[in-house]
């Protein structure tokens, strides 16, 4: 199991009136997978437009965790696929922004490629809350599992708990 933190990135942060919430959520979300020692990604779309990711996330993160794109589908770039196998992740717990572009075209890859998906409903946002709540629907409808901030610290603490005690 990881953590996969999508597109939290400086000068998308204004835009969203969310962002603040998200950017809460994933720290929150930051600190549990660190204290199971469970992998954490990052990705930062064409970070030369719209900047790195929010600084009081990026303090947290290791700089070998975080992976440029382009493609708004994450697992569509070699170094993002690469990076889930190296890291042994089969399940991924989702959150970033926006919701209903890189959020969904990332978690649909991830779908269609076999991986289980649980997206932190309250740790994802898009500038208009439609957009967001359609997103959700379709993400859901393709089998992604819709979860809270608090049930996805849960998971990733007991995630820990069984793959240090060899369980699955």
């Amino acid at each position: 199991m990881g953590l996969l933190l999508v597109d939290l990135q400086e000068r998308l942060a204004p835009a969203i009136a969310e962002s603040p919430v998200v950017i809460d959520c994933a720290l929150a979300l930051v600190a549990a997978a660190k204290q199971g020692a469970l992998p954490i990604l990052a990705t930062e779309q064409y970070p030369e437009g719209l900047g790195l990711t929010a600084a009081r996330l990026r303090r947290e993160l290791n700089p070998d965790w975080i992976i440029e794109k382009i493609a708004f589908g994450a697992p569509r770039e070699d170094a993002f696929r690469n990076a889930l196998i190296a890291r042994g992740i089969g399940e991924v717990i989702v959150v970033g922004m926006e919701a209903h572009v890189c959020v969904q075209q990332t978690v649909l890859c991830l779908l269609e490629l076999g991986y289980g998906v649980s997206l932190v409903g309250d740790g994802v946002a898009s500038r208009a809350p439609l957009n967001k709540a359609v997103a959700l629907q379709r993400m859901a409808a393709a089998g992604a599992r819709i979860v809270q901030v608090e049930q996805a610290v849960a998971r990733l603490r007991a995630g820990a708990e069984r793959e240090s005690t060899g369980q699955t």
